[in-house]
């Protein structure tokens, strides 16, 4: 039951590596900051909590299951228990994973359990081992900058799946392959798995931004406020990458009919010519005595030559129908921003005509 504590005293004097005795003892002092950080929690991690710091059986069972909740927050008598989602940064699979974290917000203590190692609380861990971080600043700021570091690490996912569809829309162009449709497969999954972390804890950051919880007031709002934009922010890029997704899959799906009816067009030009010279050889395969033309010396060059009058007249039928594309006139390069520079409003040289 291995778990990292820390505990900043009145007198600014910052403990680790406490024991559970001493954790305890500055629980029930009532005094000072404490930070307990639960990794991979089991049954006696829960017995821990349940021991040293009494907390609800239904707040140990979420922070001991290991199943992943939905982001939520329940307010106790004495504390405000957290369910959040951030990033798993420790799986490596084509879809986006998700990963847990439980934090329990007390008067004066700040528990946090989690099943995996997070770059989020290793990075307000060494903060706090440099100067106290926001421990300093009671454990309200604390908890803040966990969520808020939690937070920021899922934007590098979602650049990272813009980049991913960016590449996805080149091979399209180039030329569809079935490796593209399951990369656009994959983004959709992870689209929508991030948008389900996202949506129930953008409702929950803008609960405890809007004073509903007596664990969270004052200035302390402001910074609960700033992440609830932050989610925002990131819910908006996860939508619009979601909805890049959905236009690659369109753009697949219309690459490869265009592919298939092109080829379907050469299928038909090369059927359509050796239709009526196929008629042709057939009539002239046939063994009678009496046919025509067998004896003309020339007959054979003649029924070449026709097969060949044959071929360039439906060539030719075909180019004035428009259905090749052989002499078509190119359309000429489009530049969108190529416009008279005395239309715009911003140009230096602009001036309004007086009415």
């Amino acid at each position: 039951m291995p778990f990292n504590a820390f505990y900043l005293t009145p007198g600014g004097e910052l403990q680790r590596e406490l024991s559970e005795e001493q954790v305890s003892a500055a629980f029930k002092s009532n005094e000072g900051v404490l930070w307990v950080d639960i990794s991979d929690t089991n049954e006696d991690d829960g017995r821990f909590l349940s021991r040293v710091f009494g907390f609800h059986p239904l707040t140990i069972e979420d922070c001991v299951d290991p199943n992943i909740h939905t982001p939520k927050a329940d307010e106790y008598e004495d504390y405000l228990f957290m369910i959040l989602r951030g990033i798993d940064y420790t799986a490596e699979a084509e879809i986006v994973q998700t990963t847990e974290l439980d934090l329990v917000l007390g008067r004066h203590y700040v528990v946090s359990t989690h099943n995996i190692f997070l770059h989020s609380i290793e990075g307000v861990m060494k903060r706090v081992l440099t100067d106290g971080g926001p421990m300093k600043s009671g454990p309200v700021f604390l908890a803040h900058a966990l969520i808020d570091a939690l937070v920021e690490n899922i934007t590098p996912t979602i650049e990272r799946l813009g980049e991913r569809v960016d590449d996805v829309e080149d091979e399209i162009l180039r030329r569809p392959h079935p490796s593209a449709l399951e990369a656009i497969l994959a983004l959709k999954r992870s689209s929508l798995r991030l948008r389900r972390a996202l949506v129930p804890q953008r409702e929950m950051l803008s609960r405890a931004s809007r004073r509903e919880f007596a664990q969270i007031s004052g200035d302390a709002q402001r910074y609960f406020r700033d992440v609830y934009d932050d989610v925002l922010r990131i819910e908006g890029s996860n939508e619009a990458l979601r909805e890049r997704a959905d236009n690659a899959l369109t753009m697949h799906l219309t690459a490869v009919a265009n592919q298939q009816n092109e080829t379907m067009r050469v299928l038909s030009v090369v059927a359509t010519i050796f239709l009526p010279l196929t008629l042709l050889a057939g009539i002239y395969g046939m063994n009678f005595e009496n046919m025509p033309e067998l004896a003309w010396s020339w007959g054979y060059f003649a029924v070449l030559g026709f097969m060949a009058a044959v071929i360039v007249g439906v060539l030719w039928w075909f180019w004035v129908r428009r259905w090749m594309g052989m002499g078509a006139k190119r359309l000429g390069r489009f530049v969108p921003t190529a416009v008279d520079p005395g239309r715009l409003a911003t140009y230096l040289g602009y001036v309004p005509r007086p009415r």
